[in-house]
């Protein structure tokens, strides 16, 4: 059962900080929400709980090891930060396949069924490169879960989704917190977040202004700002 801890994270990068002094604890078999505008901090708070970035100041810790020191990475975590990258030249499943490889602890089977789970087909032919931008977005997912992780990061999760995308990932992160998973989710669309989340924690600036529970929010314009990567091409 995952816990996180963050306390007193601070992040500089070149004279900017885009962390500031950030502290806030999550629990195992919660959704939490990141809601903030363009530059809040979402990202980067995503990027330094995977263990991408080191802090300058503060600490993390999952179940009682703080990265950086006793741990590099998470020990159990999947992440869907930013845009998805695969090899282009590969299909999906060749893709996942050589993801897996690298920890050895899913085979052929496991892999076959996520693609299934983010309604993909694990023998479509098809090389990433050919993929439309859905069908990019259902992969990375796929690459993030398949591993059944304790930590499970998800950066703009519903992003080029279709409707029947969208209710596939609500219906995964339903799965992944019922199984214990600790799993947190920035999205720029208020109402989704709201959806997919227990507790939503505000940013503002790199500062953690407070805590909301869905669809209590003060503001109803601040996702038009989001960390967004536009949703430009839905499902094909």
């Amino acid at each position: 059962m995952a816990e996180l801890v963050i306390h007193n994270l601070s992040k500089v990068i070149r004279d900017a900080t885009v962390l500031n002094n950030i502290s806030l604890e999550m629990e195992a078999g919660k959704v939490y929400g990141l809601r903030g505008k363009n530059g809040s901090g979402k990202t980067m708070l995503m990027r330094a709980i995977c263990g991408l970035i080191v802090p300058t100041e503060g600490e993390i810790v999952i179940d009682g090891e703080q990265l950086g020191k006793d741990i590099s990475f998470p020990r159990s975590v999947g992440a869907l930060i930013e845009n998805p990258a695969f090899i282009p030249t590969y299909t999906g499943l060749k893709n996942l396949q050589i993801l897996a490889s690298i920890q050895g602890r899913i085979g052929d089977e496991r892999i076959r069924e996520t693609l299934v789970q983010v309604g993909l087909d694990p023998d479509d032919k098809r090389k990433y490169k050919k993929y439309s931008l859905g069908m990019k977005q259902r992969l990375g997912i796929a690459a993030a879960i398949m591993e059944n992780p304790r930590l499970v990061v998800l950066d703009e999760p519903i992003n080029a989704l279709d409707e029947k995308g969208v209710e596939l990932v609500r219906g995964i992160l339903q799965e992944l917190k019922a199984a214990g998973s600790l799993i947190i989710v920035a999205c720029h669309d208020r109402e989704e977040l709201d959806a997919l989340s227990d507790e939503i924690f505000v940013l503002e600036d790199g500062k953690l202004k407070g805590k909301e529970d869905p669809g209590h929010s003060e503001s109803p314009d601040d996702h038009t700002g989001g960390e967004n990567r536009g949703e430009e091409e839905a499902d094909a």
